[in-house]
């Protein structure tokens, strides 16, 4: 699928250069099985879990589980059931995918639905919260996504609760990606996570969610091996 230009992403980096806490999330793990969904669901006031697609639950336009992130998704679904886990991506179930055509093989091959939305992230606010049945603050809704000035800046302008995961994939595993898109994570990330002032000035300053009052009271991140990282598949 060819993607247009994000321009709601570049129309929002304005308020970025001006609030650069906006890119800074609430969590970093290394892949979305190191998140603690119980605890999203028991002491964050979370009721609803959205995934971006590529990298972040898949190889870039595959349309099965990485390894990596098997276990996550299952548990994400098991604590939250399927219709309150949903992937609200920047290509599926956009106006880059005719007729949702994308969208559809997503939902028939991996069971999870993907939000249509006309603006690209950070847009989608209205449609991802109709989507969801009881969820009536986007306070309620925990953002999981690998890239800082779309998922995570998305997430954090409507006040969510954002986990920014490492890409799953790299080099030659990661061919099939968005050149430019790489490109742009690779900088986000450096600018972030890089050991420099800014990056940890900037880290400094992350926004308060509404209910989880921050690791020390209440840790999010999981350690798994890379077997049970890779879920009941391989059990």
């Amino acid at each position: 699928m060819v993607q247009s230009v994000n321009t709601k992403a570049i129309m929002t980096l304005a308020s970025v250069l001006r609030r650069p806490y906006l890119m800074s999330p609430h969590v970093q793990v290394n892949n979305i099985s190191e998140v603690n969904y119980t605890a999203l669901r028991d002491m964050c006031g979370i009721r609803a879990v959205v995934f971006d697609k590529d990298n972040t639950l898949t190889a870039p336009y595959e349309n099965i589980a990485h390894p990596n992130a098997t276990a996550g998704l299952e548990d994400a679904l098991s604590v939250f059931g399927h219709s309150h886990v949903a992937i609200l991506s920047n290509s599926a179930g956009t106006l880059d995918d005719p007729g949702h055509k994308d969208a559809e093989e997503i939902e028939s091959a991996m069971g999870i639905a993907v939000i249509r939305h006309d603006e690209k992230k950070p847009g989608g606010l209205k449609e991802m919260l109709d989507h969801f049945e009881g969820v009536e603050d986007a306070s309620q809704v925990c953002m999981v996504g690998d890239r800082l000035l779309t998922d995570i800046v998305f997430g954090n302008l409507f006040g969510m609760l954002t986990i920014h995961t490492l890409p799953l994939c790299s080099g030659a595993n990661n061919a099939k990606d968005n050149k430019i898109a790489s490109k742009i994570r690779t900088a986000e990330n450096k600018i972030l996570y890089g050991d420099w002032f800014g990056g940890r000035k900037i880290q400094e300053y992350t926004l308060p969610h509404k209910v989880w009052t921050g690791a020390k009271d209440c840790p999010l991140v999981l350690q798994r091996t890379k077997e049970e990282m890779s879920g009941s598949e391989t059990e």
